[in-house]
């Protein structure tokens, strides 16, 4: 005969099982809860990892200056000293396989083009990735200008092959590029001067006549960036820094020259020096002690060598 329960044992089993409900119930609220706080908790803790206007990164850090140096920065002036190394020993007939030497200009064009994509730049540094990629161009149609001449090589004179090679398409929107990079790059070193020291702009506009009354004004980091765009707007590739022509500009001046000669524009001055020849590597580094002691500037290895 089968038994029925209680009305006490009734009870008993319903408010168990109320009970035993609730304590899911709780499990999982809780469960939830505890998630909910933990992602919101690493969302605070990487939002500086994100692009957005509530980075918490800096822009222009001193060491993403240096990284870039040595990461992007330096491979493309060893591509660069190379590039007129070998054009000067072309053209001055020290070297006879003109093919051959074009062709090794292509390839080394093409390791450094690997070396500085290889770089990692900050999002929060937009001119440093602005410099990156406009010098990744600059090799890679350098290479272009290199490979084609080698191809030319055997059917022209070492005069004609150069004269070529310097109006090749490739190579002038080559230069364009790398020149634009280095600006970029000085630029960066501005801002990155300019959020240690208040007193230093930002930004500065080159008109296209800048009188020397105001060059003399200039802090260093903002001359050299001039100085860049000044080469920039000649389409030169020199073997020296933009930091190297500023001091023989600065020079130029402090002796009395630019007075005695009449000059009152900073491009007048630099065509002079520039025509004549008379800015070297190291320059800058000869002058620093004198002319820039309490000047500020990033530790770079182009600065401070030593």
């Amino acid at each position: 005969m089968e038994k029925r329960l209680t009305r006490t044992e009734m009870l008993f089993s319903l408010g168990f099982l109320f009970m035993l409900v609730c304590a899911v119930g709780a499990f999982f609220y809780g469960v939830k809860i505890g998630s909910d706080q933990t992602e919101a908790k690493l969302i605070e803790q990487t939002k500086h990892l994100s692009g957005g206007k509530t980075s918490l990164v800096p822009a222009y850090q001193q060491q993403d200056l240096v990284s870039f140096y040595h990461t992007v920065f330096l491979p493309y002036r060893e591509f660069q000293n190379e590039w007129t190394q070998t054009l000067h020993k072309i053209s001055t007939g020290q070297i006879s396989d003109s093919a051959s030497a074009l062709k090794g200009l292509a390839s080394t064009a093409k390791q450094k083009y690997k070396e500085a994509n290889l770089a990692s730049v900050p999002a929060s540094s937009p001119l440093l990735e602005q410099s990156q990629l406009q010098l990744l161009k600059g090799l890679k149609l350098f290479g272009e200008a290199a490979q084609r001449g080698a191809g030319s090589a055997k059917d022209m004179s070492v005069e004609e092959l150069v004269k070529e090679l310097v109006k090749d398409a490739f190579y002038l929107e080559g230069v364009k590029q790398a020149l634009t990079g280095q600006v970029s790059y000085y630029y960066a070193m501005m801002k990155w001067s300019s959020s240690v020291d208040p007193h230093i702009p930002d930004q500065f506009s080159t008109t296209s006549v800048l009188a020397l009354g105001k060059w003399k004004t200039l802090p260093l980091v903002v001359k050299n960036k001039v100085i860049a765009e000044q080469l920039k707007s000649r389409m030169l590739i020199i073997p020296y820094y933009p930091q190297d022509l500023t001091s023989r500009v600065d020079q130029f001046i402090s002796s009395g020259q630019a007075s005695k000669m009449g000059m009152k524009t900073l491009g007048s001055v630099i065509d002079l020096l520039i025509d004549t020849e008379a800015v070297r590597s190291g320059d800058f580094d000869t002058s620093k002690p004198v002319l820039y002691a309490k000047e500020l500037l990033p530790q770079l290895p182009f600065f401070f060598p030593e």
